[in-house]
């Protein structure tokens, strides 16, 4: 993941998070916001109520930003994503949290297009 595609400020994960549209599953809450920008941002959140451990914290942010990478088809320019892990997470696979990952991005997807044709 570059860093051009990381939302790093407080303030934009906090508009993200109050403005945003949001959606989520077991694993992941996920908003969506659009951004002035050409291309497209995550941010990822792993809180301490998690894992009290930065090096859990960090091994499940390395996941999900191989993920990310792994899809990058799948996300719209323009826009800024903010993903919070909850803690089924650390009890879950690789697999697991793609496939969690990919519903979630599919049904924001979906529900921008909705919200288009009306």
């Amino acid at each position: 993941m570059k860093k051009i595609n990381i939302v790093k400020d407080s303030k934009d994960f906090e508009k993200a998070i109050h403005k945003g549209k949001l959606i989520k599953n077991n694993f992941y809450i996920l908003y969506k916001i659009e951004n002035n920008l050409p291309y497209y941002r995550f941010g990822i959140s792993v809180g301490k109520k998690i894992s009290n451990k930065a090096v859990i914290r960090n091994q499940l942010k390395r996941k999900i930003k191989s993920i990310i990478d792994n899809h990058k088809k799948l996300y719209e320019n323009n826009q800024d994503y903010i993903i919070i892990m909850k803690r089924s997470c650390l009890e879950s696979n690789y697999q697991e949290l793609e496939n969690g990952f990919l519903e979630l991005i599919m049904k924001i997807k979906n529900k921008g297009e909705q919200n288009e044709k009306k």
